[in-house]
């Protein structure tokens, strides 16, 4: 798991506050699943890192990860959530979920292990979450990252709303 903090780490390194896409304001961050989608290069993992840095705090029991790591080579979604948990994590972030296979179904699994276990995915496309193999739709409320806009583009590219 070591590799997946120090990953986690140098991502937040480089996250910054000062421009919030819309979407962040408007996802209830209290709901135990929450699936975020849209398209590539909307700002999906830019929302995840900046609600774990900014508005979280980094907690220890927090941890982001994303799906096309390396780490995925050897170690399943699954047993990753149940050894996170088992350390004392309740929170599990996971980026591109749609680039590990059969991530619906342990999404589901890792669900309805644990509990406590708040899960926060995010997906490239809305064909990508209903695509899977396992119900979700009573499990996870999923908000959609539409791609910026030019009031976004205005307010990111002069710091002015």
């Amino acid at each position: 798991m070591e590799t997946l903090f120090s990953f986690q780490a140098g991502l937040l390194k480089g996250i910054h506050n000062n421009f919030r896409r819309y979407l962040h304001a408007n996802i209830n961050w209290n709901q135990r699943m929450i699936g975020i989608k849209g398209p590539r290069g909307s700002g999906k993992t830019t929302l995840l890192l900046q609600y774990l840095k900014f508005d979280l705090k980094q907690p220890a029991n927090a941890l982001y990860v994303t799906a096309d790591h390396t780490w995925f080579y050897n170690h399943s979604l699954l047993e990753t959530a149940e050894d996170w948990y088992k350390m004392g994590g309740r929170i599990l972030i996971i980026d591109e979920v749609h680039k590990y296979p059969n991530w619906s179904r342990e999404l589901k699994n890792i669900y309805d292990g644990f509990a406590d276990l708040k899960i926060i995915f995010s997906a490239s496309s809305a064909l990508d979450i209903y695509r899977g193999e396992a119900d979700l739709s009573r499990r996870v409320i999923h908000y959609t990252l539409a791609g910026l806009s030019f009031r976004e583009f205005i307010e990111f590219s002069t710091q002015q709303n």
